[in-house]
């Protein structure tokens, strides 16, 4: 009996198979469709049938959460060490980490959990090895380092293949995209701006997830991957970033082939690092700061001097508001105004509003009613 891995594996090759073209968008839509329905509730089983496991309901904590996502033994538990001083154990064989090892690490003023997890593995999305286990923390993420060694960095399109898999889509925005259902009127399709599909591409995927009353608003340029994602309605998006460890192990001439061969191909270079000797930590530290979107802002109390020593910690777009949101949900019920002294301000003590954008190194007062 055919498995549901030989039952994708078709459809995708019929795919690859059907030359597209406007006539054949709708069937080839239909085709991916399916496909996403199958990965789809196979990881949907996969997830139920393992009962959450000791160790794997972990708690977010911290201004931010860090992922390390990598092959068994990349170093995923010596750099949670080096980056958190938590003692995860490491050796130099395979799955060492059967559990999710949760680390704090402090850096400019930020707390930021890092999740060690179990190493992923070919099939990880569809229960094999500890993958089953661990997608539910990683589709969590505030973000993802993807985390490779210079003995397996050319097969980081695996990992990035199981995180597709499982829903799980690497910096990328949500498309804007709302499906609103109707119990009458069949459909109704709209656009803003110019979106690449019309509703010949997508009344085929309708039909067969039978939707066939609804309204439709798509805004922006998408495509058919887009919009069955957007069907689906449980996918997440996670920015990610890539790091390759045990650099101290290969020659230069070595390295500057790895760095070339991972910039090429997704677009960035890695931050090449060894875990084991703390060559570029910091610069790795720099780098998760740098891409959870974080930025500090210090508060000054109405009539008194600005804390400069220990700066509130927020995450971009950072508005008033977030802050006020931050430090206790009264500061919005009650707030009047706000007095901004830095870069986003024309000049120094500026009123603003809730929704007034901050920068980093602002200084904030807020006043509220009594």
């Amino acid at each position: 009996m055919a498995t549901i891995e030989d039952e994708i594996k078709l459809i995708e090759d019929e795919i690859r198979n059907t030359k597209y073209n406007k006539a054949t968008s709708g069937h080839i839509g239909k085709l991916k469709a399916k496909v996403a329905r199958l990965k789809d509730d196979a990881v949907s089983r996969a997830m139920a049938s393992s009962g959450g496991g000791e160790g794997y309901s972990v708690k977010k904590s911290g201004d931010g959460t860090v992922v390390l996502v990598g092959f068994p033994s990349v170093g995923k538990s010596t750099l949670l060490n080096k980056l958190t001083n938590t003692e995860s154990a490491s050796a130099s064989y395979a799955f060492t980490t059967l559990t999710v090892v949760p680390g704090s690490m402090e850096h400019k003023g930020a707390n930021i959990q890092i999740l060690d997890i179990p190493g992923l593995i070919a099939g990880a999305a569809m229960g094999k090895g500890r993958g089953k286990e661990v997608i539910g923390v990683v589709r969590g993420a505030d973000l993802i380092l993807l985390l490779g060694d210079v003995y397996n960095e050319k097969h980081i399109n695996v990992l990035i293949r199981e995180l597709y898999d499982a829903g799980i889509r690497l910096n990328k925005e949500k498309p804007d995209i709302t499906i609103s259902k109707r119990g009458y009127g069949g459909l109704r399709f709209n656009t803003v701006g110019n979106t690449g599909l019309d509703i010949d591409d997508i009344r085929p995927l309708l039909a067969d997830n039978k939707i066939v009353n609804a309204d439709i608003l798509i805004r922006g340029e998408v495509t058919q991957d887009d919009f069955i994602d957007a069907m689906f309605g449980n996918r997440v998006y996670v920015p990610a970033f890539f790091a390759v460890n045990k650099v101290d192990l290969v020659d230069k001439e070595t390295l500057a082939q790895i760095d070339e061969d991972v910039t090429e191909r997704f677009g960035r270079p890695p931050i090449l690092l060894s875990a084991v000797s703390g060559y570029n930590v910091e610069t790795l530290k720099d780098e998760i700061f740098d891409q959870l979107g974080f930025i500090r802002i210090y508060m000054k109390p109405v009539g008194g001097k600005a804390d400069l020593e220990e700066p509130l910690i927020i995450r971009e777009p950072a508005t008033v508001e977030a802050v006020c949101t931050k430090l206790h949900r009264d500061f919005v019920e009650k707030f009047r105004y706000a007095k901004v002294w830095g870069p986003s301000v024309k000049h120094d003590a500026q009123r603003v509003g809730l929704s007034h954008r901050l920068i980093d190194g602002d200084i904030l007062t807020v006043v509220t009613r009594a």
